[in-house]
């Protein structure tokens, strides 16, 4: 019996000291780096291109690496990133050749936005939302934003501390959440005048509404998002101003829990207004959408409308 116990405990001991050893090797190995490619593009920048890509990045970009002190998208800490995920600061995306996206090429910058590797081969994860589906088009629109002369860009060589990642966001980047490779095939917009269609590459590509709106980020499904755990029903946690806990709402049409009361007009004074038909002020991280009009909030909602419903109790305050 006595030898049983002290294989036992030899035992135990050796699996003790692999989880260390795991957790100390996860920890220094740190998130993985990739080979850094570029897509074969050049993308020439019209005034309509240049203004489209400004539209699309003040809704996908200018939140998170605007700084409220330089007045630039010098970088800055996302206050409202999800805890487990870490310190997390934003990076300098002006047009700083030393510090900024200066000398990046179309090409590279359209790789990074489609997987999320640098082109010094760093890997940026879940924080930064990848542009997988979403039109040719509109990636080339925004490269062609960012390399323009928008005083939100001017070159500043202001350097934002270094994120400091968690263990876990460490652990999964090293098991799970990977780069989805780029496979090159063609992406178009939809038809705009079919307004389901629109309306669902808006939410699920483009805009990506869908990723704060489900259940957990580290559940989403980029190349599915229809497969993305809690899809549209709210729960993921977020922080405020005050770096107090919110979560994201149901907006699934389901009339206990989600929207499924609210009229179109509803929907589109909320995405304006930021007030809801009950009267409540809508809290950050949600901010107005003050730059979509009328025609593409309208397809919004009447994707949502199609959504399969889920009855979701998320605590508001």
């Amino acid at each position: 019996m006595k030898k049983f116990l002290r294989y036992l405990l030899y035992l135990l001991g050796a699996v003790v000291s692999l989880v260390i050893l795991f957790i100390l090797f996860i920890q220094f190995r740190g998130i993985p780096n990739y080979e850094a490619k570029e897509i074969s593009i050049t993308v020439v920048p019209t005034p309509q291109r240049i203004a489209q890509g400004k539209k699309l990045a003040s809704m996908l970009c200018v939140k998170c690496h605007l700084n409220t002190e330089t007045q630039l998208l010098t970088g800055k800490f996302l206050v409202d990133a999800p805890e487990l995920f870490g310190k997390i600061y934003s990076k300098n995306i002006t047009q700083s050749k030393e510090h900024g996206i200066a000398n990046w090429t179309d090409g590279q910058l359209a790789y990074f936005l489609r997987t999320g590797v640098r082109p010094d081969g760093s890997y940026v994860p879940m924080y930064m939302p990848k542009f997988i589906k979403m039109a040719d088009s509109d990636i080339e629109s925004i490269i062609a934003w960012l390399h323009s002369d928008d005083s939100m860009l001017r070159a500043s060589n202001v350097v934002p501390p270094s994120s400091e990642p968690s263990w876990f966001t460490k652990f999964l980047t090293n098991i799970a959440v990977k780069p989805i490779p780029y496979d090159g095939v063609a992406i178009d917009v939809p038809d705009t005048t079919n307004a389901v269609e629109h309306g669902r590459y808006m939410a699920t590509s483009q805009l990506q509404c869908y990723a704060c709106h489900s259940g957990d980020f580290a559940k989403l499904n980029d190349l599915n998002p229809e497969k993305s755990f809690g899809f549209f029903g709210g729960g993921n946690s977020m922080l405020d101003y005050d770096a107090k806990v919110i979560y994201t709402a149901n907006i699934t049409m389901d009339e206990e829990t989600g929207i499924g009361t609210w009229t179109e007009a509803d929907f589109l004074k909320a995405l304006k207004t930021m007030q809801t038909p009950q009267g409540k002020i809508l809290n950050y991280p949600m901010e107005p959408y003050a730059m979509l009009n009328d025609t593409e909030l309208k397809h919004i909602y009447a994707y949502l409308k199609t959504v399969p419903v889920l009855r979701n109790r998320v605590v508001r305050r």
